[in-house]
């Protein structure tokens, strides 16, 4: 969700910086099932260019609709969009629509936030109720300062509305270790998800980072020179170097770390292999820190091509760092969702 929201005020700057006005459109609540929750976004700009969305292509065109007013008059209101109706599966949607108007002082708090690889929050006021409203809008809080996304003052809002609160971690970040084809497709694939990709190659590689389109960042390093304080929770490793002894190496360095997932190549002897020599450098080693290696990476559906493999990684990775049974949805009964 973080990288949608970088997406969405990265675009308002640019928009602002052409004279264009802009709308957020928040989903702040929502009555049923929905194809996206409570907490989605997207961007409508003065000429009419939608960036992102709220549902799968069904609501944007009446939020466009809709933002009309919004830009002629610069007052927030919320609307619904009932999809038991029009869909027949589907709930109620209430929809915060408001002017962005982003101050110098957020836009620079915001994106340093982002480079220290901190958390904060969005806090939406709304009411369940279509119709303009005064102390509609949207406030981001990082390290405990309040901004505003629409000139609302957080001061004068009404006690009677309601507050959908958000809590934003890190955007997600995949370090891939190695540099050979099979990451090339990995990076692609992991960009196209919205994950920020780091690629780490040797230093005897003669690639750089137009070698893989995606990527955030290219380094050419050694384990034991490898910067590793701004790997997190939020972050996942896949080591795909090709080479026994430069895994072990990069593991050796990664042990003081806290990645959500550490994904290995090779078959399972190579992965014992690789973990018997680990154990024997480290042995003091955590649990927790051994429970994120998974060897082989990737789940079990029948990959073959370099591109399968990568979603088959990605997909092991997703359902580890959420806490998720890899099954078919069609065999899981309840919602899909658990909140």
């Amino acid at each position: 969700m973080t990288h949608e929201f970088k997406k969405i005020i990265e675009e308002a700057v640019l928009a602002e910086q052409k004279g264009l006005k802009t709308v957020l459109a928040s989903v702040v609540a929502l009555d049923g099932s929905s194809y996206r929750r409570p907490g989605v976004r997207m961007l409508i700009l003065e000429n009419k260019i939608m960036i992102g969305a709220v549902s799968g292509g069904c609501v944007e065109k009446e939020i466009l609709l809709q933002s009309e007013t919004v830009f002629n008059t610069g007052v927030s209101k919320i609307i619904t969009y009932d999809g038991r109706y029009r869909l027949g599966c589907e709930g109620i949607l209430y929809i915060l629509l408001e002017v962005l108007e982003l101050s110098n002082s957020f836009i620079d708090s915001f994106f340093e936030c982002l480079r220290n690889r901190s958390s904060f929050e969005i806090h939406s006021h709304f009411r369940k109720e279509e119709g303009e409203l005064t102390g509609l809008g949207t406030f981001v809080s990082i390290d405990n300062n309040l901004f505003s996304l629409s000139n609302t003052d957080a001061q004068k809002k009404p006690s009677n509305l309601s507050v959908f609160k958000q809590d934003m971690s890190p955007c997600f970040k995949l370090i891939i270790i190695g540099a050979e084809h099979d990451a090339v497709q990995l990076c692609k694939y992991a960009s196209f998800t919205g994950w920020e990709v780091t690629i780490v190659a040797g230093v005897s590689e003669s690639k750089s980072i137009k070698n893989f389109p995606g990527a955030n960042a290219f380094t050419s390093t050694t384990a034991e020179a490898k910067d590793t304080s701004l790997i997190d929770n939020q972050t996942a490793i896949v080591l795909m170097t090709h080479n026994f002894a430069n895994d072990l190496r990069y593991l050796v360095a990664l042990k003081d770390t806290n990645p959500t997932y550490i994904g290995l190549l090779g078959p399972t002897k190579r992965r014992e292999d690789l973990l018997s020599q680990f154990m024997e450098y480290c042995p003091d080693i955590n649990l927790e820190f051994l429970d994120g290696i998974h060897g082989p990476a990737g789940l079990n559906i029948g990959s073959e091509t370099p591109q399968e493999i990568a979603i088959s990684i990605m997909a092991e990775i997703l359902a580890f760092s959420r806490k998720q049974n890899s099954v078919s949805l069609s065999s899981k009964t309840g919602r899909i969702h658990v909140k």
